[in-house]
C-alpha cells in the first residue's frame, strides 16, 4: 500500500519538481524582513569571525540594495545556513555616535543603523554617510545638539526630512537634490539642537576646505572691490579720489570742487 501510494505521489510530481520550485522561489521579490534576516546572517559571520569588516559592508549593501530573494542567497550561500541571530540585525537597526568635548569624525565605508542617535555636546561631529552603509531606504537621524556643531554629508540623491526643532540654533540643508534619483535614500532628521549647528550637505563634503569651489565659499565683495567692479563693468564710473584736509579747505575756499 505504501509503495502504490509513493508511486502514485512520483507520478503526480516529478522528480524534477522541486529544483523547479526553487528556481522559481529565487526569482521571487524580496521583503524587508528578508533582507534584515540576510543582514544577520551577516551580522553574526562578522561577530564570529567568517567575514572581514570590508566583506561585511560590502555584502550588507547588497543585501539592501537586492531586490529578489535569489541575490539574497548568493551573499550567505557560503555561511553556515543557521548562523542567524539577534546580534546581527540589532547592528543595522540601531548605532549612536557621540562628541563630548571633543571632534569625532566618522566617515568611509561604515554601517549606519536604521535609526542613529547624533550627539554633539561642547564638541564637533562629521558624519558622512555618502560612502555608508545604509541598512534600507529610509533612515532616521536622531539628534542632540547643545552648544555643539554637527555636519552630516548624505548622498547626492538623497531625500531629506527635516522634522526637528532649533532653540537658539541654525539648521540648514545645502546642495540641490537630483530631480532624476527618485529612488535615493530618505534621510529624516529629528530631534533638536540647542545653541548649535546643525548642516546637511549634499555630495561630498572636506571638512579640511569647507565648501571651496561652491558660491557660498566665495567671500562677498566690500568697500573698494565693489568700487573696481563697477570700473571694470561701467568704463564710465570715475575712481574715487580722496582729499587731504588742507586741500579740501582750499578747494572751498576757491567755490570749486576737487577735480
Amino acid at each position: 500500500m505504501g509503495a502504490m501510494a509513493e508511486a502514485r505521489y512520483d507520478r503526480s510530481f516529478p522528480p524534477d519538481i522541486q529544483p523547479a520550485r526553487d528556481a522559481a522561489r529565487l526569482e521571487l521579490r524580496a521583503s524587508d524582513a528578508d533582507r534584515d534576516h540576510t543582514a544577520a546572517v551577516l551580522g553574526n559571520a562578522l561577530a564570529t569571525g567568517r567575514l572581514t569588516t570590508t566583506e561585511h559592508a560590502e555584502r550588507l549593501d547588497a543585501a539592501y540594495t537586492a531586490t529578489t530573494l535569489g541575490e539574497l542567497a548568493l551573499l550567505t550561500r557560503d555561511l553556515p545556513a543557521d548562523d542567524a541571530t539577534g546580534t546581527g540585525l540589532g547592528a543595522v537597526d540601531r548605532a549612536e555616535v557621540a562628541a563630548r568635548f571633543s571632534k569625532v569624525i566618522r566617515s568611509g565605508r561604515w554601517v549606519a543603523g536604521r535609526h542613529t542617535r547624533l550627539t554633539a555636546h561642547f564638541g564637533a561631529l562629521i558624519i558622512n554617510l555618502a560612502d555608508a552603509v545604509l541598512p534600507g531606504r529610509e533612515i532616521t537621524l536622531d539628534i542632540d545638539a547643545w552648544c555643539g556643531k554637527l555636519i552630516v554629508t548624505i548622498p547626492a540623491g538623497a531625500h531629506v526630512i527635516d522634522e526637528g526643532g532649533a532653540l537658539f540654533a541654525k539648521r540648514a540643508i545645502y546642495g540641490r537634490q537630483q530631480s532624476d534619483d527618485a529612488d535615493g535614500p530618505v534621510i529624516r532628521l529629528v530631534g533638536d539642537a540647542r545653541f548649535s549647528k546643525v548642516a546637511v550637505y549634499r555630495g561630498r563634503y572636506d571638512p579640511r576646505t569647507g565648501l571651496a569651489g561652491s558660491a557660498l565659499s566665495r567671500p562677498r565683495p566690500r568697500g573698494r572691490d565693489l568700487i573696481q567692479g563697477d570700473r571694470r563693468r561701467h568704463p564710465g564710473v570715475q575712481r574715487l579720489r580722496t582729499v587731504g584736509h588742507r586741500d579740501a579747505h582750499k578747494q572751498i575756499a576757491r567755490g570749486g570742487h576737487h577735480p
